[in-house]
């Protein structure tokens, strides 16, 4: 086939032959996923070897696979096969494997060697999905350790020049120059509004009617595509409207892949999974709605959402590729030109926003406990990995030192997330192996009744049950049920159950739901029926009127997280009511020693708790000594220095020493501010908070003698000295000096007649520091601030003797300061 890959293919074949590894960019059409793998097949450094390559997505791994196939002449399974989830189509004479990127880390997992296998390609790297940034580091590891001749070729459509930078390479970078047609972009004038199905059930219309081609449409999910398909199919009833998302049959998805037998015009309404790989024949113009939905994983709440995003450019570009495939074509984009340039570049790499326990799991089984060892393209957020680590903690699948257990061994070969793993071999080991399968597919799947049937759980177990029964009315969409159904059978099989539909227990549900997700159970708050509080300590409700409300312990699965409206309250979207037995097997004594803030006491009691809930409690007579004195350190911590009796002489002595560790930095004053002594309050004070039990017990705490006894020999003999708390004045007055923190100086404030005769500003600090003289007046107002006494005396006296004499008649305002009597009095002794 002269596709324009070709022409790269000797260049390429000559730097696999000397490297390791080769990255490799070709835009889409360029048949970089189907004739190159096969080009390679047949050469010498491959010697006879498989290939696997790594695929994003189900849909493109088997429609990849087929395409190769056909380019052979072949039925898919013979030397071209694939590997999903559940569905495997390989022979022994295969050697091109096509999978998704977890059916290699298996690979890896189950043999690091890969015997037997010369090449692994990912394909769509730009797309960094988790799993593909996984496979890369684990078969990095293996390449350096076990096998130096395991080649690795990393291709994309569009390759970031920042990319061999992120995967620390220094390895050749190639690419194929393509040849599509051209693609006309149009934007829409402004930015519409409206339902993303109506906008696009509008652009598909005016397409059918003015342009030439098979038109394929670019929606966020499968409820905006059912919702545009019914539509369409209303006006357009002659025009197949067919859907793509990753959760159709495979043989409607390869309808929608195939151009229409009989040759007629079609509309295909897909999610992001047609962005890239697969090639529509036929396809002439690409209506483009903007948006794609992403998951988002929020460390704090430990809750994974579907969010609707507007795209990113380079997704967007490579949506209008799709135009270009086969023929010129035109793109029309739902949003405006000014809009498009403010789009993010480029989507975030998968691991800085995804859920991380299937990762930390799967490290977990390599020997890795620090996933931040690995060299990773982009690290994962320490704080997803913890909570990934909690998680799998709370599962029983790590222990206390972060090692895989048996049970996470278990949960490893079922293939889905650790929870719904959980909850598959929870229910294999209590006999409701029948209704886990439910669950979990219930619970992997969209709600098949919708938010306005309420959160009870075991709604949607007797509609599918129904379903399953053949009832014809179930109340439910069934094109979900029929999803879930597929689903549950696939677990039944893999857990080789063969009977369904047996009884289910009033409890059973609520204790399966329970193992899987054990951060939200849920107790129902005091005197309230729609108010919960989870074991992680969120506070969660449900809607009004709901069947579970009243209900006294939940086991919540789906929610979502609070925002400003709520209060911060989470909304309960699919929950089942749990048994109390199933919380008083969980829970465990706990005994509480806290400070009470509100009532300014210590508080101890003896709970049983299951997380944050408490069950029930009984306060303890005799309290540990080790968690009295941590709460009693923890109310410290919090209500800080306001907590102790700081007298006004206790804040001088501290102020004084401050002051000569900043006036004399090589000596050995200590840090004495209120930061440093809560610091170390366990040091100096811990040992005599023996009998406080209440706020008024810290008041009583002598802070002056065991301050003092901070000060270390001869600084302890040398305060006074250095910084007198007073200083004696000619009058004879011993007035208090005050001191700073900061170490500025000091400050004396004293009437001006007690001052006549002295000449130089006192001083501290062994003279060092002269003081801040306030000369007061006889009313004790401040008249003069200096630090140079004598020129006050010199020049400035005169001025205030002038404006205070006539006010102050009684007392003395001497001509001459410097030989005047000093005096406390209105007037001197004789006079």
């Amino acid at each position: 086939m002269n596709l324009p890959v070709r022409d790269a293919l000797p260049e390429l074949k000559r730097t696999l032959q000397n490297s390791e590894i080769v990255l490799f960019q070709a835009p889409p059409g360029a048949g970089k996923s189907t004739l190159l793998p096969l080009e390679l097949l047949g050469e010498d450094w491959l010697a006879g070897q498989k290939i696997i390559m790594l695929q994003p997505r189900r849909l493109a791994a088997r429609g990849v696979a087929v395409r190769m196939a056909e380019m052979l002449g072949e039925a898919v399974g013979e030397s071209v096969g694939y590997r999903v989830r559940f569905e495997s189509r390989v022979s022994a004479r295969t050697r091109i494997e096509v999978v998704t990127e977890g059916i290699l880390t298996r690979f890896l997992q189950r043999d690091p060697s890969l015997p037997g296998v010369g090449l692994v390609i990912f394909d769509e790297f730009h797309e960094r999905s988790l799993n593909a940034d996984l496979a890369y580091v684990l078969t990095r590891e293996v390449q350096g350790a076990l096998r130096d001749d395991l080649k690795v070729l990393i291709m994309s459509a569009t390759l970031n020049e920042d990319l061999p930078r992120a995967l620390k390479l220094n390895a050749p970078v190639l690419s194929a120059p393509g040849r599509p047609f051209p693609v006309e972009v149009r934007y829409a004038p402004n930015d519409p509004g409206g339902p993303l199905a109506d906008l696009v059930t509008q652009a598909v219309t005016q397409a059918l009617q003015d342009l030439e081609g098979d038109v394929l449409a670019f929606l966020p999910g499968s409820g905006e595509i059912r919702r545009a398909q019914a539509a369409l199919q209303e006006r357009h009833p002659e025009v197949p409207i067919l859907p793509l998302y990753g959760d159709l049959p495979p043989a409607e998805q390869r309808r929608a892949i195939l151009p229409d037998p009989q040759g007629a015009r079609r509309v295909v309404l897909a999610t992001s999974i047609a962005e890239t790989s697969l090639t529509l024949e036929g396809v002439r113009v690409v209506v483009d709605s903007g948006f794609s939905r992403v998951s988002r994983f929020d460390a704090a709440s430990g809750l994974t959402r579907l969010v609707t995003e507007r795209v990113t450019r380079d997704a967007a570009d490579q949506r209008a590729g799709r135009a270009g495939r086969t023929a010129p074509g035109v793109c029309l984009r739902l949003w405006s030109e000014r809009t498009h340039a403010l789009l993010a570049a480029q989507r975030k790499p998968e691991i800085l926003e995804a859920d991380l326990a299937p990762t930390v799991l799967e490290l977990a089984r390599w020997g890795v406990r620090d996933a931040a060892s690995l060299p990773w393209p982009d690290a994962p957020p320490e704080r997803h990995l913890q909570a990934a680590r909690a998680l799998l903690s709370q599962l029983d699948a790590l222990d206390e030192d972060g090692r895989l257990t048996g049970r996470g061994g278990e949960l490893l070969d079922i293939p889905t997330h650790p929870r719904l793993a959980h909850l598959l071999l929870e229910g294999c080991q209590s006999g409701n192996t029948a209704l886990a399968c439910d669950v979990a597919a219930l619970l992997e799947e969209r709600d098949p009744l919708g938010r306005e049937a309420g959160a009870d759980l075991a709604t949607r177990v007797e509609a599918l049950r129904a379903f399953r029964a053949g009832v014809r009315r179930v109340g439910a969409d069934r094109g979900v049920l029929e999803r879930i159904e597929r689903l549950s059978a696939q677990w039944r099989r893999l857990l080789r159950l063969t009977g369904v539909n047996d009884e289910v227990g009033p409890h059973e549900l609520g204790a399966l739901v329970a193992s899987a997700y054990p951060e939200r159970v849920a107790q129902r708050r005091p005197g309230e029926r729609l108010r919960y509080r989870l074991s992680s300590g969120q506070g969660v409700r449900l809607s009004a009127d709901d069947d579970l409300a009243g209900a006294e312990y939940l086991a919540v699965a789906h929610l979502a997280p609070g925002d400003a409206q709520s209060a911060g309250e989470g909304r309960i979207f699919l929950a089942a009511e749990l048994a109390a037995g199933v919380l008083e097997a969980r829970a465990r004594a706990v005994d509480e020693v806290r400070w009470d803030s509100r009532s300014g006491t210590l508080v101890a009691r003896r709970t049983r708790r299951v997380g944050e809930l408490v069950l029930d409690a009984e306060a303890l007579n005799v309290i540990p000594e080790a968690p009295r004195q941590e709460a009693l350190l923890e109310a410290l911590r919090r209500e800080g220095a306001a907590l102790l009796s700081f007298t006004p002489e206790v804040r001088s002595w501290q102020a004084r020493v401050l002051s000569l560790r900043v006036w004399r930095p090589n000596e050995n004053w200590p840090d004495v501010s209120d930061e440093a002594l809560l610091e170390s309050a366990d040091v100096w004070l811990l040992p005599f908070l023996g009998s406080v039990r209440k706020r008024e017990d810290f008041a009583r705490i002598d802070l002056k003698a065991l301050l003092g006894a901070l000060l270390p020999w001869p600084e302890s003999a040398r305060l006074d000295e250095l910084a007198p708390a007073r200083l004696t004045v000619p009058s004879g007055s011993a007035i208090r000096l005050q001191y700073a923190p900061s170490g500025a100086s000091p400050v004396l404030a004293v009437k001006l007649q007690e001052l006549f005769g002295l000449a130089e500003t006192p001083t501290v600090n062994d003279g060092r520091t002269a003081v801040v003289l306030h000369l007061l007046s006889p009313a004790g107002r401040p008249v003069q601030v200096t630090q140079d006494l004598r020129s006050f005396w010199a020049r400035g006296y005169l001025e205030v003797k002038k404006e205070l004499k006539g006010r102050y008649p009684k007392h003395p305002w001497p001509d001459d300061p410097w030989s005047a009597e000093p005096t406390r009095r209105a007037r001197p002794r004789g006079h």
